[in-house]
């Protein structure tokens, strides 16, 4: 197997300590400002978990979050970093919105032009950062923070101009041939917001890993991320290489936007502020390790404490910021590894009977 493509007992142990170091932050706080960590904890267990419900929308909140998270994780896997989920997100929302209001379609074709269209847009998006890097060597950071905000006064605009509903700050209904809402499987979870796009996400992780580790073209990508001199040396397009890694980021991010109209809210507002799951990309990146398995695992976790922690609010009164701060707590410690390698062998000697 290619090396990278595996996950290794490190790559897998740091980001699970740094989970537990999380919550134990988060206990301590809730400790000093005089919550019990433990009935928190239980709450937002029993939200998460305790109805068909609750269970579903649980699975619905994680869905975009691994999707944004690939994008990230791919920038990261070919050298680049991709600040621009959050734009490449919205115009994923805009193009699957377009399409799913403008065109009267037969299901068969509306549903997966729609999903094209949003897709295709959010890697363009990540295409004009990838070519501003390529040619004109500006640093994508700043390209695709900028770009984010591009996007959401251009969402809006789009919104405000073409799909109005009158009377309401927000786009028409898509329409029924372009949904991916489905029926029968949300009855069946207590008609929680369930969508075909739960089974989009792990499809695109499993491209992912295709992609880089089975592909010519992924060993290209990962070569240019690798080092670009020695890529061009060995004859491969950087510029091309750059320009392509960023627009299939995009295209994830993008992604995830469609499934989150077509699937979820079936309407696009005109926002005051951005939605938050391509920032949220990022943190799901970091704690999978940048690896595709890791990735979902991470959305997983992050998609549980977020949707859970209205549980921690109701049922055991503790601020739902705290869930925020925990979340900060595990990527502050995915981003220190030599604290955690310290408390790991700290905990090594203790359990061995050493003294430092």
């Amino acid at each position: 197997m290619a090396k990278g493509s595996r996950m290794s007992a490190d790559s897998a142990l740091l980001p699970l300590a740094a989970v537990v170091l999380g919550l134990l932050v988060g206990a301590l706080i809730m400790l000093a400002g005089g919550y019990d960590p433990l009935t928190a904890y239980a709450a937002l267990i029993d939200k998460v978990v305790g109805d068909p419900y609750s269970i579903g929308e649980t699975i619905r909140e994680i869905t975009p979050l691994i999707l944004t998270g690939l994008s990230v994780a791919f920038a990261f896997r070919t050298g680049l970093f991709n600040i621009g989920g959050e734009g490449q997100f919205i115009m994923g929302m805009t193009g699957a919105s377009i399409v799913g209001i403008k065109l009267s379609l037969p299901f068969w074709l509306h549903a997966p032009l729609a999903v094209i269209a949003g897709a295709l847009l959010g890697g363009l998006w990540g295409g004009i950062a990838g070519y501003l890097k390529a040619r004109r060597g500006v640093n994508e950071v700043i390209t695709t923070i900028m770009l984010n905000w591009i996007a959401l006064y251009l969402a809006n605009y789009i919104v405000g101009s073409f799909l109005l509903q009158p009377g309401q700050q927000r786009s028409y209904l898509v329409r029924e041939s372009a949904s991916l809402s489905l029926a029968a499987l949300s009855e069946m979870f207590g008609h929680a917001r369930l969508h075909a796009g739960i089974f989009l996400a792990p499809l695109a992780a499993v491209v992912f890993y295709i992609l880089l580790w089975k592909t010519r073209q992924g060993y290209e990508l990962r070569a240019v991320g690798h080092s670009p001199s020695a890529a061009e040396y060995a004859g491969m397009n950087v510029n091309a290489g750059i320009i392509r890694a960023m627009f299939i980021g995009g295209v994830f991010a993008g992604l995830a936007g469609v499934v989150e109209i077509l699937g979820v809210f079936q309407y696009q507002v005109i926002a005051a502020g951005s939605p938050g799951y391509g920032f949220d990309g990022v943190a799901v990146a970091l704690l999978g390790g940048n690896h595709p398995l890791g990735v979902v695992l991470a959305a997983m976790l992050f998609g549980t404490l977020t949707y859970g922690s209205a549980g921690m609010s109701f049922g055991a009164d503790v601020p739902p910021e705290i869930i925020r701060i925990i979340i900060g707590s595990v990527i502050f410690f995915v981003a220190s590894p030599a604290i955690i390698r310290g408390v790991l062998r700290l905990g090594k000697r203790r359990g061995s009977g050493e003294v430092a």
